[in-house]
């Protein structure tokens, strides 16, 4: 019976370890396309609440926009882009590099960020798009930074940065009938 139980505390203290990263909570993105991006925050630093989370928004997003919350400040920072995009007949050069939301989550409470972002075909099809995140606390941050090398996962990492497939409009509508068309 003892070794059932040291088992299962084993068990216990690991596996909210495994379940304790900043993720999305879609897997998956379309190309040109705008994607409504759901992060997912499970805790905090230790016992600490989260006092702010930043998302780096990688090459290849532009558009970007945050959805407030209550209780929560919310900035961007700016800056350029690494190429410059053409929508709506406007070049686009500059635009948000990081979203940044102050405000206070208990670390035993669970909560989302939003944001919305066009995808460009610079970001590769049939590849993980990763969007690095910081969460900060009083005394602490969780760095949810780390990208896989070539041959490594997600799992690999400490600190994976959460990740989302990136897929054609091709793959994205392959086998779904929609019913109707799409115009501009």
């Amino acid at each position: 019976m003892k070794k059932t139980l040291n088992t299962l505390a084993i068990l216990a203290l690991s596996a909210p370890a495994a379940l304790a990263h900043a993720t999305f909570e879609q897997t998956e993105v379309t190309q040109d396309a705008t994607a409504r991006m759901v992060l997912r925050v499970p805790h905090g630093c230790g016992a600490e609440a989260t006092l702010r989370v930043r998302i780096a928004i990688p090459d290849g997003i532009h558009s970007v926009q945050p959805m407030p919350k209550g209780g929560w400040a919310l900035e961007t920072v700016r800056g350029p882009l690494g190429a410059t995009y053409e929508r709506y007949g406007r070049e686009i050069t500059e635009g948000v590099r990081e979203i940044v939301w102050a405000g206070e989550l208990r670390s035993d409470f669970y909560d989302e960020f939003i944001f919305r972002a066009y995808v460009t075909s610079d970001v590769p099809a049939g590849e993980t798009l990763y969007i690095p995140v910081v969460q900060e606390c009083a005394s602490a941050a969780e760095r949810w930074i780390e990208i896989p090398a070539a041959g490594e996962s997600g799992d690999d990492l400490r600190y994976p940065a959460p990740g989302v497939m990136v897929v054609t409009a091709a793959d994205h509508d392959h086998g779904h009938s929609h019913g109707h068309t799409h115009g501009n």
